[in-house]
């Protein structure tokens, strides 16, 4: 049981830091200005672009290499929470012309299991300090 149980937790781990790898590198590509500058045309302050561009990229290869996931993956959740409550949850579940929130929330869900979970047999945090589970 707990190898299956340690088997999904490496493949949440891995989605979940590739999709936000990914995420991150297209910040980075479009400009840190720009993302900065559409926050704020959002109402967000303009520097937490740069934050969530850094989180999603440092974090994307954190979770793929399994360090310092229980941070990370609160990170993450804090910005998929914000995402969804200041951008999506006015064009619904599903969105009308864009993307609903459906896929945000999926990846909250996502990171509070890993956050939760915490350092996983799969991981470069339990190779170099061992199992922290309790």
């Amino acid at each position: 049981m707990v190898q299956k149980y340690e088997w999904g937790l490496l493949i949440l781990r891995v989605v979940l830091g590739i999709t936000f790898l990914i995420h991150g590198i297209a910040k980075f590509q479009m400009g840190l200005g720009n993302v900065a500058g559409w926050f704020e045309s959002i109402g967000i302050m303009g520097f937490l672009g740069y934050a969530v561009a850094f989180i999603e990229l440092i974090g994307g290869i954190a979770l793929l290499l399994g360090l310092g996931t229980r941070i990370i993956s609160a990170l993450i959740a804090i910005v998929m929470f914000v995402a969804i409550f200041a951008v999506k949850l006015s064009v619904g579940f599903m969105g009308t012309e864009g993307a609903g929130y459906e896929l945000d929330l999926a990846l909250l869900a996502m990171a509070i299991v890993l956050f939760i979970s915490g350092s996983q047999k799969f991981s470069l945090d339990n190779k170099l300090f061992g199992s922290t589970e309790e």
